[in-house]
Order: structure tokens, then sequence, then C-alpha cells
């Protein structure tokens, strides 16, 4: 299966900060409502495809996930807005890695077999290897606002950071091929991996408000199936 992916509904960035740093702001906890960060809902296509200005990445088996890193702490904050209680070790490696930084990373949490794949059920009953956070784009970064940058641009600034960090690497850059979709959609079927993802690379991460009250991501991108052979 193929799949186009487009934002239905995304919170401030910021707001989603203070409340993953509520102890540090007790009333904004408090007053602020509910909020759910969304990762982009997918639309189908029939094929993989080949283009210049569109990356493509792999699609990570996990949890999708907000790390949120300020005042030497970070946050794993759910699609729902909610923490990953139960990853806070994973959260202070993190931490550790990003010393004296600031930045607010989307990614995914996953849990790798010997091989390097990413099984879900070791994830999902915490068994197995511990669980690392591959990181494939950066929001903000020591106060800096980057949405509005382009998407191959976040993702230079988010390679030259992770560069920074020490073992035993907690977070991975989650690294892409520019332009040639098809032949890493072949490869994907033959390992059995989950699928992959394409974006365009000029793609922002900057939300618009609609006559309909929905909010959609100005950043398409596409979700193929590796393991139905790509066709509906």
């Amino acid at each position: 299966m193929l799949f186009v992916l487009l934002w239905t509904r995304k919170p401030a960035i910021e707001e989603v900060a203070n409340r993953a740093f509520a102890p540090f702001s007790p009333v904004i906890l408090i007053c602020c409502p509910p909020m759910a960060f969304q990762p982009i809902p997918l639309s189908r296509k029939p094929l993989p495809f080949d283009h210049p200005e569109w990356i493509f990445e792999l699609k990570y088996d996990g949890f999708r996930s907000l790390a949120i890193i300020e005042h030497g702490r970070c946050q794993l904050i759910s699609r729902n807005g909610h923490p990953f209680a139960s990853f806070s070790a994973l959260a202070e490696s993190i931490s550790d890695s990003l010393t004296n930084r600031r930045a607010i990373i989307d990614g995914e949490i996953c849990s790798l077999d010997r091989r390097g794949r990413p099984q879900f059920k070791n994830l999902l009953f915490h068994r197995g290897n511990p669980p690392c956070f591959f990181a494939f784009d950066l929001l903000t970064f020591d106060g800096k606002d980057l949405q509005n940058e382009r998407l191959i641009d976040r993702k230079q600034e988010l390679r030259r950071l992770l560069a920074k960090t020490a073992p035993p690497f907690p977070l991975r850059y989650a690294d892409h091929v520019e332009a040639s979709g098809t032949a890493l959609f072949q490869r994907v079927c033959k390992m059995d991996l989950e699928g992959i993802v394409a974006k365009h690379s000029f793609g922002t991460y900057v939300t618009e408000q609609g006559a309909d009250n929905v909010v959609q991501d100005q950043e398409p991108a596409l979700f193929a199936d590796g393991r139905s052979g790509g066709i509906i």
C-alpha cells in the first residue's frame, strides 16, 4: 500500500512543551486545554515513485513521539499529548546526550533486534534491547523555531546536532535517500520491513487554519506498506 500523509490537527509546539515541563509552570498545566500531537494521517496512492524534489525514509515500527529537551531534562510525548512514563530511562539518556541544549525533535521510539530491525512487540512488552529514538525532524533548536524552514534544511540541522551526541547513542538520525523511492521500496519489501515514508524536500512544518476549522500541514508525505507488496 502507498499512502499520502497529511496533518489533520497539530497543537502549537510551545503549548506541547509547556505541558511536558508542567512542574516548572503549574499554572500552565492547570489552564491549558488538553492538546494532542497528531502525526500525519494516511491517504492512499497506488505505487511508489521517483522524484528529484522528494526524499524517502524508512517507516519505523514503534511509537511516534516528540522529544522535548529543556532545562536539562527530556520528556517524550505521545501523539495524544501524554508523557511516555514507561520510557523514562530513554528520556534520561537523551537528555544526557544533549546537555545544555533546548530542542523539540519529532521521531519514533523503537526497539531493535540483533539485526537492527525494529520489533514492535519487544517495544510493547519491554523486552530485548533497550529502546532508542529515531529522529527524523527538528522543530525547534536553542530557542529558534525551525517550522518555517525547508525540510531538507531541518534535517541537515538535526544531523549536525546528533553528530555531537556520545555513545551509546539513544538518539539516532533517521537517514533518507533522495529522489529514488522505487528502489528503496523494493528493498523494504525484500527485507519485510514496515514500509517507507516520502516527504517533499522543501516542505515546511507549518500548519494553517482553514475555513472548516481543520489544521492541515503543508508538508505532504507518503507511506508505502512493504509487507503488502505496495499495491492495494
